[in-house]
């Protein structure tokens, strides 16, 4: 109770941690893992070499094992350009053009 003197608890609710003592350990086993070369991502199955990565790897499995950690950013979608279309049409035109000629 000592340690608390003078806390309120909107205070303390504020500084709680935003994660879990599990979490803290999956992150870390990660980057020791990442250290020694043997941590590989979860997609390609290549050697992690990168920290951010490792810890990214090992807050996503503490997520997948329900562990207190905060969502994931959401991943932005990139939006359409119109150089694109004109791209397609003009690569339309051009297999059409081909294919008249082989025609004939």
């Amino acid at each position: 109770m000592a340690a608390t003197i003078g806390i309120s608890a909107e205070v303390r609710e504020r500084v709680m941690a935003k994660y879990s003592k599990a979490t803290a350990k999956k992150v870390a086993r990660a980057v020791k893992k990442a250290k020694k070369g043997t941590l590989k991502s979860g997609g390609s199955g290549k050697k992690v070499t990168s920290r951010k990565q490792a810890i990214a790897i090992g807050l996503s499995e503490a997520r997948a094992e329900g562990k207190k950690v905060p969502k994931a950013p959401k991943k932005k979608t990139a939006k359409k350009s119109a150089g694109k279309t004109v791209k397609k049409v003009a690569t339309k035109k051009k297999t059409k053009e081909r294919k008249a000629k082989k025609k004939s």
